[in-house]
């Protein structure tokens, strides 16, 4: 009986992707363009199964020639939404495309006319009328006999994932050479088998003020550096806290007044941080467990070394000194 479960699971699976065939048009071709067009990144966005299925499509974009990375819509209407740049492509990933969360990051990506792929089982929801393109994912069904998990609509998801990214490597015409340089190990997961010292950023490239100095300061440090925060250190140079672009945006939605105060009135207190002599692989693990995007890297004693950010990791596509 289980046998027999398990492949109808994978007929109607089969079903899901096979649809596929008949709802890929010119639309494809549209959203292929926006991407070869675009002189920056591509920011994958989603909530739940939808957001896993779309830090897939990021890592396999990313492993393939297209800088991408991925971006939660709700940390991003809490401040993270500055990562996002006027010339970046956005592609927000929705079955329904009624994501309450999903379409409030759209509808504030509209207004900074950044452009907007969806991919929807609704060519008439809300996501897909904020979006420059549309890419069908609809289903005949999902193997969830309730119809509440989303199984074959999420295999669908990762099948256009897969085509997009496969297509954009061809027009790109990325080579064996350059796939190797994105898999120095032979595999994707080798990349992040070096120590965090080897691709932290260190020295004048650190942002950094002391806790005492005025936030003013702070945010000059912020804005030159342009990582998304600053760290913020006592007279032993440990680290006491963080201040980072959601941390100011908060404070100027509370009519804070950013003239005022020093970077401790204002920062995160004890931020998350990692030893420079664990692996990058544990960096990007505690990055995503925690839904940031810089960590500061210090010794033993709590003492600043360096800062890594995500981009060092996966969005600038290979690490510095392979370059």
């Amino acid at each position: 009986m289980s046998i027999e479960q398990a492949k109808e699971v994978i007929r109607i699976e089969a079903e899901g992707v096979l649809a596929l065939l008949e709802q890929i048009g010119p639309e494809f071709d549209q959203a292929v363009e926006l991407i070869m067009a675009c002189p920056s990144r591509v920011i994958l966005s989603g909530i739940g199964k939808s957001g896993i299925v779309a830090q897939k499509i990021a890592a396999t974009l990313n492993s393939t020639g297209t800088t991408s990375f991925f971006l939660h819509p709700v940390e991003a209407m809490h401040g993270d939404l500055g990562i996002v740049a006027p010339q970046d492509v956005v592609l927000a990933i929705s079955y329904s495309g009624e994501t309450t969360e999903l379409n409030a990051l759209l509808a504030s990506l509209r207004k900074r006319q950044v452009a907007i792929i969806a991919m929807t089982g609704n060519r008439q929801s809300t996501m897909a009328h904020f979006a420059d393109v549309t890419l069908n994912v609809a289903v005949p069904r999902e193997a969830c006999p309730l119809g509440l998990a989303p199984t074959a609509s999420t295999t669908a998801a990762l099948a256009m994932g897969d085509a997009l990214a496969v297509v954009l490597l061809e027009r790109k015409q990325f080579k064996e050479s350059d796939f190797r340089r994105n898999h120095p190990g032979g595999s994707l997961g080798e990349r992040l088998k070096v120590n965090v010292s080897e691709v932290m950023l260190t020295g004048a490239h650190i942002p950094k003020v002391f806790r005492d100095a005025p936030l003013s300061e702070a945010l000059t440090v912020l804005n030159d550096k342009n990582l998304g925060a600053v760290l913020v250190i006592d007279e032993t140079n440990r680290v006491v806290g963080i201040l980072t672009d959601g941390d100011v945006r908060r404070l100027v939605a509370k009519g804070g007044n950013l003239g005022r105060g020093t970077a401790a009135d204002s920062m995160t207190p004890g931020p998350k941080t990692i030893e420079p002599k664990l692996l990058a692989a544990d960096a990007l693990s505690i990055m995503q467990r925690h839904e940031i995007t810089a960590l500061p890297v210090t010794d033993q004693a709590g003492c600043l070394i360096g800062i890594l950010h995500l981009h060092d990791l996966l969005g600038k596509g290979e690490f510095r000194f392979l370059v």
